[in-house]
């Protein structure tokens, strides 16, 4: 065995008692269970909202007896799973038509800490309560999001579970059913990811002379079994890593549509600008190599952002200037909520009870249903499903 000097011994002990605090965290927000579960519940007046219908129309299907009766002969709440099945019953389902091609979103940004993985989670949960069928692929190896979705990176996803064995030099699975794993959510399962996922990575540097040919099979490889599994769903949502890297081209190519987050700080903005020039000279790249890439929308959507602070509105409004109608206008809202629910592994759409004051709550919720329903119409507009939205509605027209 190779000793470790002391720097790398201390680093190693760093990493394992991070580990240890991670498994931890993860225990006490999940026991008893394995995996987490969901608890949370709707009234019959927002599930009404969800379903765009009146109360009555819910109250008449259970007497008539086309739904179950209201839980325990009164109305305090409705489980995902029965507000499913009232969308099948009462024809509310938003689900695409069979022509329609699934949504495949890469929400990308070669920066870091700009929300990239808790915009796709909670941009998942969002579609999950409007009732589209949605998958998840965690294609970064730091596993943010996969964490968030109640999975331990380390403990327990084994690198057998992840794209690797599908991506990798030396591949031992032809599609990808294999790495789909359920969620807590009846409607989104997700492919996980951990850290072993950057052995790809490493392979495909290693090939020398031979790699770009290997790269661009990885491509079309990752596109074609991306766009097999996506027959199951509506929306298949792609976190991809925050660097310009193999994986990351891959799923530019692999995506239909891009999703671009980014604070509303200086340094993020210039960083994003230089992410939309590198896009730029790499698809440019791509199609010279016949790799096809073709978006049906790309918005930019300002997270993390803080309306009381002055330097945060001074920022969005150069995003608007600089990105017009690109830039989707109502931004994601920095709050508590958000970062006390990832501390429980945990969305905000997964809250059963506010954390913090129910008017933050409640602030966080509105603001979120309205930001991540414009990524809904967006999905929509792409199956002719509404029609082009004027300057004046919440969703524009890119130029």
């Amino acid at each position: 065995m190779v000793e470790l000097n002391s720097e790398a011994a201390r680093i190693s002990e760093l990493a394992a008692s991070g580990e240890r605090m991670v498994e931890r965290l993860r225990h006490q927000s999940i026991l008893p269970e394995t995996r987490k579960t969901l608890t949370v519940t709707w009234g019959i007046a927002e599930v009404a909202q969800f379903l765009g219908c009146s109360t009555n129309r819910i109250r008449q299907a259970e007497t008539d007896g086309r739904l179950p009766p209201a839980p325990d002969g009164r109305r305090q709440g409705y489980s995902i799973d029965q507000v499913l099945n009232m969308r099948e019953v009462l024809d509310a389902s938003p689900r695409r038509g069979p022509n329609d091609r699934p949504a495949i979103i890469a929400v990308q940004n070669f920066k870091g800490g700009v929300g990239k993985s808790t915009v796709t989670t909670h941009l998942a949960h969002s579609l999950a309560v409007t009732g589209y069928r949605v998958l998840v692929v965690d294609c970064d190896s730091q596993a943010t999001t996969t964490t968030l979705f109640g999975f331990n990176p380390h403990f327990n996803v084994s690198r057998e579970e992840t794209l690797y064995p599908y991506l990798s030099i030396d591949p031992t699975q032809a599609d990808l059913l294999y790495a789909v794993q359920k969620t807590p959510w009846p409607n989104v399962d997700i492919i996980p990811s951990n850290l072993e996922l950057f052995d790809v990575e490493y392979e495909l540097a290693a090939q020398g002379a031979d790699g770009n040919s290997v790269l661009v099979t990885r491509f079309r490889k990752l596109k074609a079994g991306l766009q097999d599994l996506a027959r199951n769903y509506d929306v298949v949502l792609l976190d991809p890593p925050p660097a310009l890297g193999t994986i990351s081209l891959a799923v530019m190519q692999a995506a239909n549509a891009l999703l671009v987050p980014l604070a509303a700080t200086t340094p993020d903005f210039c960083s994003t600008v230089q992410f939309l020039s590198m896009m730029e000279q790499v698809i440019g790249q791509l199609e010279l190599g016949n790799i096809e890439v073709n978006f049906d929308f790309v918005r930019l959507i300002c997270s993390k952002f803080n309306s009381g602070d002055p330097s945060h509105e001074m920022v969005r409004q150069i995003m608007e200037q600089t990105f017009g109608p690109a830039l989707l206008p109502v931004p994601i809202f920095e709050s508590a909520e958000i970062s006390h629910a990832a501390m429980r592994m945990m969305t905000v759409y997964e809250l059963d009870k506010p954390i913090g004051a129910p008017k933050t709550h409640k602030r966080c919720r509105t603001n979120l249903d309205e930001a991540l329903g414009q990524v809904e119409q967006l999905i929509r507009s792409s199956w002719g499903r509404v029609s082009p939205a004027s300057p004046q509605e919440i969703i524009h027209e890119a130029v």
